[in-house]
């Protein structure tokens, strides 16, 4: 017998016991409804923000500010000074070096929260953040949030009039999420008549001396962002000198929306962001605390608080933690859980079926905010949370088919006609480009990207490669083929958009090794030829930057560099590009069997694996993600995928 031959037989052992092992101790993790739903949590700008809203909600008495949820804030305080880095600042990413709009945001809620100047970690986090350029270098959301309590210049934060309500469906241009965030936004800095804070409270000590507190200027006079920034300065004007009339229209109009999109949902499109900016947006338009309607926004605001848990932010084990989750990734942990089970083949199959039940009653029934660039068509898909019917999103609409697939259902009739309703609602949603996004069709007005407010990086909503070869390899496995148009025009796209160096982008994962399993995976199940030099060219990418332990690891970095940045390896990353490589037809190289080894031995006694830094993206270069099922449910389905192609003597 060959050492290779030797070594493919120890690998494959090794992955069947370490397969069994994970499949129970995920199979553990279900909930009785038969739903998976882990932890999603993010950097320390979380708990800082909601320390500014608690400023919002309890005003200070003078010098003193005790609000009710003093307590509450004492274990966010906490929590946050428990992420500082060694050199005073906070990052954004677990790993990453200081990011100067979340040291802002620490500061001025450490400060607010009575932390003492002359202490140990204020002195080190001044230092940092003057060290980055001051609060000046910090982005447009933080400098809005703090002119809201005449802590920022006024007139030199952007803008975000009401009045774009009355501009048609051109708040339909923005992404979902910047749309749920602009709107109640809109609202609260067009009616905010200045909070107060404590007396005496300021944050005059991270101001650069000597650099201005304005917009920075425009590369060009003659660009989207010169002209955008004139325009701010029209609607400053317009605000003084403006229609009242008019104002009040669009706001009672921004309001309405509001008030719409609050129904069949955990609070305002469900995430962190609008949910906060929606309770200040109640209380500048006249709500009491004791209203339905705000009761009910704090409630869901405050469900995302995880408190008293052994799990700390960054998925190590700790000490009890106060953070806060951005959302509720219920449905999306629960859809690639089963799929990966369902892979396996070893998983109960009764288990699988209470899942697929419970997926069925997620399926939206009513149109949302898609449905204004496609109003005739069914509505169907799936979100992300327990409850947000206004917006479905296309990549966990594909992932719970996917799931579904395997989970069955108890009455097939209803499971038949869900699926047919979503495969409609998927191909519906095809941009004109052959790719599919997030939330919306053609979402692409790439000026957008130029106005004031927009660098959070994340204003539009374009077609991006992972989530196309996820819907392709839905639509094909529930028996789309491969010469449909769709379908067609789904692989030119991929193959359009491949990167020089044989990779694909990955919008929603971190990053080119997210994106490149996921094309990979499209380009099979369409029957695209492994022999084609496209594929051949992202396998040999994928070996190339496999790391000297046999895993793979990609830092966050990768998206300010435009280019792949190695990092250690992580479990999920680790199964993404074992599964990219087994999708391109690589199942016996070393690089397959040292990947599936590198699994097989970073296996805890639980069956279960650790993983400490981020894989998941909110918004590329401004907010990422730790999935806590992810480092569980990927390895499982790497290693389902992997046994399968083995010969039956392994």
């Amino acid at each position: 017998m060959s050492p290779s031959l030797h070594l493919s037989d120890l690998v494959s052992a090794a992955a069947s016991r370490t397969s069994l092992r994970a499949v129970d101790a995920l199979m553990a993790q279900q909930h009785a409804q038969g739903y998976w739903w882990a932890d999603l949590t993010a950097d320390t700008t979380l708990e800082s923000d909601y320390i500014l809203l608690e400023l919002w909600r309890h005003a200070p008495q003078g010098a003193e500010w005790n609000p009710p949820s003093r307590a509450r804030i004492a274990k966010a305080v906490q929590s946050i000074l428990s992420r500082q880095l060694p050199d005073g600042g906070f990052n954004i990413y677990v790993a990453g070096p200081s990011e100067i709009s979340a040291s802002v945001k620490a500061y001025f809620a450490l400060k607010l929260s009575g932390q003492p100047l002359d202490s140990e970690p204020m002195v080190r986090l001044r230092e940092r953040i003057m060290a980055l350029g001051g609060i000046q270098a910090a982005n447009s959301y933080t400098k809005l949030n703090l002119s809201l309590f005449g802590l920022y210049p006024r007139e030199h934060v952007p803008s975000v009039p009401p009045e774009l309500m009355l501009f048609g469906d051109v708040i339909y241009e923005m992404s979902s999420w910047t749309r749920a965030i602009v709107i109640p936004l809109a609202i609260t800095q067009s009616l905010n008549t200045g909070r107060p804070v404590p007396t005496g409270f300021n944050l005059d000590e991270i101001f650069t001396p000597g650099v201005s507190t304005a917009f920075m200027p425009a590369e060009s006079f003659f660009s989207w962002k010169s002209l955008f920034h004139k325009v701010d300065r029209v609607f400053k004007l317009w605000e003084r000198f403006g229609s009242e009339q008019l104002r009040r229209k669009a706001i009672k109009k921004a309001e309405e929306w509001m008030l719409e999109r609050f129904a069949h949902s955990e609070g305002l499109a469900a995430i962190y962001p609008p949910m906060m900016y929606a309770i200040m947006a109640l209380d500048v338009l006249g709500y009491p605390s004791d209203h339905p309607a705000v009761v009910e926004a704090v409630r869901q605001f405050e469900a995302l608080i995880v408190e008293d848990q052994d799990a700390a932010p960054g998925g190590t084990d700790a000490e009890a933690k106060f953070y806060f989750q951005p959302c509720f990734s219920v449905v999306w942990d629960t859809a690639i859980a089963a799929y990966a089970l369902g892979e396996t083949g070893i998983a109960s199959r009764d288990a699988l079926r209470r899942c697929g039940d419970w997926l069925l009653t997620k399926e939206c029934r009513r149109k949302g905010d898609w449905s204004v660039k496609r109003p005739d068509l069914e509505p169907s898909g799936w979100y992300f949370e327990f409850a947000n019917e206004f917006y479905p999103d296309i990549d966990d609409t594909a992932m719970v088919l996917l799931a579904l697939w395997h989970t069955g259902a108890s009455d097939q009739a209803a499971l038949d006609a869900c699926v047919e309703r979503a495969k409609n609602w998927l191909l519906g949603m095809q941009s004109s480009d052959g790719g599919w996004a997030a939330f919306d069709v053609d979402n692409n007005w790439q000026f957008l990207s130029d106005v004031p407010f927009a660098d959070h990086n994340a204003m539009l909503d374009p077609t991006c490669p992972d989530i196309t070869g996820r819907v392709i390899e839905a639509l094909c496995r529930w028996g789309l083929p491969a010469d449909h148009p769709a379908i067609q025009r789904g692989v030119e796209y991929l193959l359009k958009t491949q990167e020089p160096d044989g990779s694909w982008y990955g919008r929603w994962g971190v990053d080119y090794v997210y994106g490149t399993f996921l094309a990979l995976r499209g380009l099979k199940a369409a029957g695209y030829s492994d022999r084609e030099a496209p594929v051949l060219r992202a396998g040999e990418w994928l070996r190339s930057i496999q790391n000297a332990d046999g895993g793979w690891g990609e830092s966050c970095e990768s998206y300010d560099k435009n280019a792949f940045i190695a990092a250690p390896s992580t479990p999920s990353q680790t199964a993404w590009a074992v599964l990219g490589l087994l999708a391109g037809g690589d199942e016996t190289s070393s690089s397959v069997l040292k990947g599936v080894q590198h699994l097989t031995e970073t296996q805890q006694g639980d069956g279960l694996w650790r993983e400490a830094l981020a894989t998941g993206t909110g918004f590329p270069r401004v907010f990422y993600l730790n999935y806590h099922l992810y480092r569980n449910s990927f390895p499982v389905l790497a290693l389902g995928e992997f046994l399968k192609r083995r010969p039956p003597n392994d």
